[in-house]
């Protein structure tokens, strides 16, 4: 999918549902619309293909959907 820049979403935990990772990152506007880009699989995590909402996605993964890339970073706070 991507030659778009990453743009680094920081996370306070260990890992991250990967629904409420899009939500945080501002990449999705609600729930709706992240279920619906994961369920059809368009979402990869670390290069495949993830259709499970609640996956943990943890500080280093590289998340890619249509038009973004994202990488998981842990926040200092």
């Amino acid at each position: 999918m991507a030659t778009e820049p990453a743009i680094e979403v920081p996370i306070r935990d260990e890992a991250i549902r990967l629904g409420q990772l899009l939500k945080l990152s501002g990449l999705v506007e609600d729930g709706a619309q992240a279920r619906e880009l994961i369920q059809t699989g368009r979402v990869l995590v670390d290069g495949e293909v993830e259709t499970r909402r609640a996956h943990q996605v943890r500080p280093g993964s590289r998340v890619e959907l249509p038009g973004a890339v994202m990488t998981v970073v842990r926040s200092d706070g």
